[in-house]
């Protein structure tokens, strides 16, 4: 089962549900035991085809830390906060992280892109 830890304590994504903004990104952090590392990635590719399937998904890729490291990160672009929250939330999902190895640990969070003069836009 996927332990979910907030990645800010102040405003954990259970907050974060709760507000509008469009397009937005999810960050999604996960560590895990080394030898859990292949049920980790088949579980999630099996919730990343899942919410594929889902109204308002973009887009999403994950990443592994260099080095040996264990720690994994997957960016999502979702349509809107209420596409995400509808997807987060669905039962199917939600039975879907007993899937993962019990050493997993998650730390999503929501994100928008900001413009920066020069450097990004929004």
């Amino acid at each position: 089962m996927l332990s979910l830890l907030p990645l800010d304590p102040v405003v954990p994504i259970e907050q974060q549900l709760h507000n509008a903004a469009t397009p937005v990104v999810l960050v999604n952090l996960f560590t895990v035991a080394e030898p859990d590392i292949p049920a980790l990635r088949t579980a999630w590719e099996k919730d990343a085809n899942w919410m594929k399937r889902q109204p308002g998904f973009i887009s999403t890729q994950l990443h592994r830390a260099i080095g040996g490291s264990c720690m994994f990160m997957n960016y999502a672009v979702w349509e809107t906060v209420d596409h995400f929250r509808a997807a987060f939330t669905h039962p199917e999902f939600v039975r879907a992280l007993d899937a993962y190895p019990s050493s997993a640990i998650a730390t999503p969070h929501l994100f928008s892109k900001i413009a920066v003069p020069n450097l990004c836009t929004a």
